[in-house]
């Protein structure tokens, strides 16, 4: 009886932790569950942070996950993205137990998000499958990262002068669609040199080298206001080692083959013949 005494306190103490953990789980849940309603209570997603005030200030940077294909034919490119967007909204600071708040997608739609389109973009997919690829975090003081996974397809003009030894800045222009700077100004969140990642593995193209990005930021005026747009310029340089191999050195070697029916009999009209169709299905087909 005696060797069972320490066994019951055992037991006794972690079913008591155990229900400790489950009191704090609970308490910790009913907080969070408390501090959402309570930022939403008359709150308004119409109106974006400090209206009427400051001047809203959205940090941006960019993580490429693919880059390419790049169309000559089209001028333009694809490219797959983590688009992150960082900005301040007084209205939803709080505090509780938890220092950041990672919410799904379907708090977005519930806040004020910037308006932000893709000047230069023929065509943007925002990816759901399984679900809205996008990452909610609210921190005690406001700040709300945004980030989306994004498929760009822009517009890349290109000067084809110096093909096939040319090579391109492909920009990609984004900014906010309805609000001029003195409402909304956008800025580079790591600065001009990190703010835009493009890893080695994320740029295999086949006619380009990737060999590195800038960026830059101006303000336009139209008949609506003053905008700040960001602008992404892709450096590409064409790969003058895969011309060489697909199209000058077949016709070198053609116009050389050509040549051979000079060498042959006049009489021998068939051969004559027969080399002079091949070069030119040859030309054709390059």
């Amino acid at each position: 009886m005696v060797l069972l005494l320490p066994w019951l306190f055992i037991i006794l103490w972690l079913e008591n932790a155990q229900a400790q953990l489950e009191d704090e789980g609970n308490f910790y849940s009913e907080n969070v569950y408390r501090i959402l309603d309570n930022l939403l209570e008359g709150y308004d997603n119409r109106l974006r942070p400090g209206f009427g005030g400051a001047v809203t200030e959205v940090k941006t940077d960019i993580y490429v996950t693919s880059f390419g294909p790049v169309s000559d034919v089209e001028m333009e490119y694809t490219m797959d993205v983590f688009f992150r967007q960082t900005w301040t909204d007084e209205r939803l600071k709080f505090k509780g137990p938890a220092e950041i708040l990672s919410l799904n997608n379907l708090m977005v739609s519930k806040i004020w998000t910037p308006d932000t389109f893709f000047r230069n973009g023929k065509k943007s997919i925002a990816h759901n499958m399984t679900t809205p690829n996008k990452l909610f975090r609210l921190m005690q003081n406001g700040t709300i990262l945004y980030t989306m996974r994004l498929t760009i397809n822009a517009d890349c003009p290109m000067r084809l002068v110096n093909f096939p030894m040319d090579g391109h800045a492909c920009p990609l222009k984004f900014g906010s669609y309805a609000y001029p700077k003195t409402e909304i100004i956008y800025t580079w969140k790591k600065g001009p040199l990190y703010s835009v990642e493009v890893p080695e593995e994320s740029s295999s193209l086949l006619q380009y080298d990737l060999i590195g990005q800038t960026v830059s930021s101006e303000t336009i005026k139209s008949n609506t206001g003053e905008y700040v747009i960001m602008t992404v310029y892709f450096h590409l340089q064409r790969k003058m080692g895969y011309f060489m191999i697909q199209i000058y050195t077949p016709c070198i070697m053609t116009v050389i083959l050509s040549q051979v029916s000079f060498w042959i009999n006049k009489e021998s009209v068939p051969a004559r013949t027969v080399f002079g169709i091949t070069t030119v299905l040859t030309m054709t087909t390059l």
